[in-house]
C-alpha cells in the first residue's frame, strides 16, 4: 500500500543540518562546513524536472550497519537544461547518513560529483541532498548514476535483551519503493542479509510488474520487484528481522593525533577511542563460568572480545593502555610483510557495555614524508598517512564522531591539507612542547558518521621546511645549557661571606 511521508522530527537531526555538510569532492583547507545559504520552507518540493526511466537498489546488511548502493538512469523531462537532481532522506535518518557519494556509472574514473544538504525546515519528515551533475543534461537526455551511502545506528536488536548464549537477531525497516523526489518507471530492491534465517519480513500484497509475489527469496538475498510506474514522494514501508550473529561495534569518539618530528625522524600516532557494542543486551547478569566454558567451542557470540589493527609496514612500538593502565592481554606481530596489532580488552563487551582505552605506535619518517623540490622558504614535504586505521573486522566498524590532529614539527610553514572524507569541520593552531620556542603547527580535521570502508582513503599535508627550521630544537637546548651554565658561574661569583673587607 503506498502512503505519503508523515511529519517527524528529531533533534538530532536539526543539530546535523546546522554542522554537517558531506561533501564527495576534496577538501583543501576547509575552516567552515559549506552548505547552502537558503533555507527552503516546509512546503518545498523539488521541481518536477527529472524521471527515474530505471532503478536498481541493494542494500547490504551483511555488516553492522547498513549500505546502499543504487544503480539509476535519470532523463530530463523540462524544456531547458538541468542540473540540480534532489535526493530525499527521512527526516528521522539524515543524521545518521554518511559517505554519500555520486558517481557517472559509466565513467567510474572520473571525479564524484558533488553534493551538499539543503538547509531544509527541520520539522520536515524529509530532508534533502542536493546533487549537482557536472555538464547539466539536455532535454530528453539520460545519464546513469551510481549512488552509495551508509547509515550509522539503524540495526535494533529484536528482542533488545537475552540471554548470555542466545542467538541475535536484528530488526531493518525500509522503503519497497526508493523514496524518490521524481517518479520512477521501473526499480527493484535487493537485501542482502548476513544470514538465511529470516524469521519474519514483510511480504507485499499482490505481485509486482514481473507477475510474481514480494520479496523472492534466494539464499540470503531478498529481492523486491520489479515495481511499474510509481510516483514521486511514494514510499512502501516493509521490515526484516533477521539472524546476525556477530557483534555490531560502535565508536563514539575517536581521536587519532599524528607528531611529526624531522629531527627524531619519526611519526609517532596515538588514537583514543570510546567503544561500545551495539548488539543485544543481556537479559541476567553476566555468567563468568559460562563465558569461558564457550571458549572452547565454536559458538556464536554477539559479545565483543577482540579487536584487530592492521597498521603500515614498518609500525614499531605498540602500546595498549585504558584508564586503568597497561593491558597485557594484546599481540603485536610486525615483519616485512604485515604489521598487525590484535587486542583484547579486559572483559568482553555485551550490549550496551563501553570501554575507553589508546593505542599507539612510532613510524620512520620517511614511510609517509617525501621531500619534493626546494622553494623559497626552504624544502617542501608532503606528509600522506590513512584519515583513519583503527580495527578492521568483517563485521565492520561505525564511527560516529572522528578528530584527527597533525603536529608538525616546528618551524614549518605553509601548511595546506587535501582529504577525500566529507568534513564537518577544521582549525589549524599552534602548540608548544617540551623545549619549544614559537610552538609546532597544527591541523585538527572533524568528521562524524564514517565506517571502516574509508580507512583506504589518505589525508595529505603539504608543508615548508627549512634547515634552519631544523637547527631550532638543538640550538635551542644548547643555548638552555649554556645559560645553566653561566647562571651557576654568575650566582658563584657573587661574595656572600659575612666579615670585613
Amino acid at each position: 500500500m503506498m502512503r505519503m511521508l508523515s511529519p517527524a522530527y528529531t533533534l538530532r537531526t536539526l543539530v546535523w543540518l546546522v554542522l554537517c555538510t558531506a561533501t564527495s569532492h576534496a577538501e583543501t583547507n576547509l575552516t567552515a562546513p559549506q552548505s547552502s545559504s537558503q533555507i527552503l520552507p516546509s512546503t518545498f518540493k523539488p521541481p518536477q524536472v527529472f524521471s527515474n526511466v530505471n532503478l536498481v537498489r541493494t542494500i547490504n546488511l551483511e555488516k553492522s550497519y547498513p549500505r546502499e548502493h543504487i544503480n539509476l538512469v535519470i532523463e530530463n523531462t523540462s524544456q531547458e537544461p538541468q542540473d540540480e537532481y534532489y535526493l530525499p532522506i527521512p527526516g528521522e535518518v539524515i543524521g545518521r547518513v554518511g559517505g554519500l557519494e555520486v558517481r557517472d556509472k559509466n565513467d567510474a574514473e572520473k571525479p564524484a560529483f558533488s553534493t551538499q544538504t539543503v538547509e531544509f525546515d527541520p520539522y520536515s519528515s524529509t530532508q534533502y541532498y542536493l546533487i549537482t551533475l557536472p555538464t547539466p543534461l539536455s532535454t530528453s537526455k539520460q545519464q546513469t548514476l551510481t549512488i552509495t551511502f551508509h547509515t550509522l545506528s539503524s540495526l535494533p536488536p529484536l528482542p533488545a535483551k537475552a540471554e548470555q548464549t542466545a542467538k541475535q537477531f536484528l530488526f531493518y525497516s525500509f522503503s519497497a519503493y526508493m523514496p524518490s523526489a521524481y517518479p520512477t518507471n521501473k526499480q527493484k530492491t535487493k537485501v542482502k542479509l548476513a544470514s538465511a534465517e529470516v524469521p519474519d519480513y514483510t511480504k507485499v500484497a499482490g505481485k509486482n510488474s514481473e507477475n510474481t509475489e514480494d520479496p523472492q527469496k534466494q539464499g540470503t538475498t531478498l529481492t523486491y520487484g520489479a515495481f511499474g510506474k510509481v510516483e514521486a514522494g511514494a514510499v512502501e514501508d516493509v521490515s526484516i528481522r533477521y539472524e546476525y550473529t556477530r557483534p555490531l561495534p560502535y565508536v563514539t569518539s575517536l581521536e587519532r593525533d599524528l607528531e611529526v618530528s624531522h629531527w627524531g625522524g619519526n611519526i609517532a600516532t596515538e588514537e583514543r577511542y570510546v567503544l561500545t557494542n551495539h548488539a543485544t543486551e543481556l537479559e541476567n547478569h553476566f555468567n563468568r563460568v559460562q563465558w569461558a566454558a564457550s571458549q572452547y567451542y565454536a559458538s556464536a557470540m554477539f559479545a565483543l572480545k577482540e579487536l584487530k589493527m592492521p597498521l603500515r609496514i614498518g609500525s614499531a612500538n605498540a602500546y595498549f593502555t585504558d584508564d586503568i593502565g597497561n593491558v597485557s592481554t594484546s599481540r603485536f606481530r610486525a615483519n616485512r610483510k604485515e604489521a598487525l596489532l590484535e587486542l583484547k580488552p579486559r572483559y568482553p563487551l555485551f550490549g550496551n557495555w563501553w570501554y575507553k582505552f589508546r593505542v599507539g605506535w612510532d613510524n620512520d619518517l620517511t614511510s609517509a614524508v617525501l621531500r619534493k623540490l626546494k622553494t623559497g622558504g626552504g624544502d617542501s614535504y608532503v606528509l600522506k598517512v590513512p584519515f583513519i586505521e583503527g580495527p578492521k573486522m568483517s563485521e565492520g566498524v561505525s564511527y560516529e564522531n572522528v578528530k584527527v590532529r597533525v603536529v608538525l614539527s616546528e618551524g614549518a610553514k605553509n601548511v595546506k591539507f587535501e582529504t577525500q572524507i566529507p568534513l564537518v569541520g577544521s582549525s589549524m593552531g599552534m602548540i608548544k612542547s617540551f623545549m619549544d620556542s614559537v610552538g609546532r603547527p597544527t591541523v585538527e580535521l572533524r568528521a562524524i558518521n564514517l565506517v571502516d570502508d574509508v580507512r583506504e582513503r589518505d589525508l595529505i599535508v603539504t608543508y615548508d621546511y627549512s634547515f634552519t627550521a631544523s637547527l631550532r630544537k638543538p640550538l635551542t637546548i644548547i643555548a638552555s645549557v649554556l645559560a645553566i651554565f653561566v647562571a651557576a658561574w654568575a650566582i658563584g661569583q657573587v661574595d656572600i661571606s659575612i666579615g670585613r673587607k
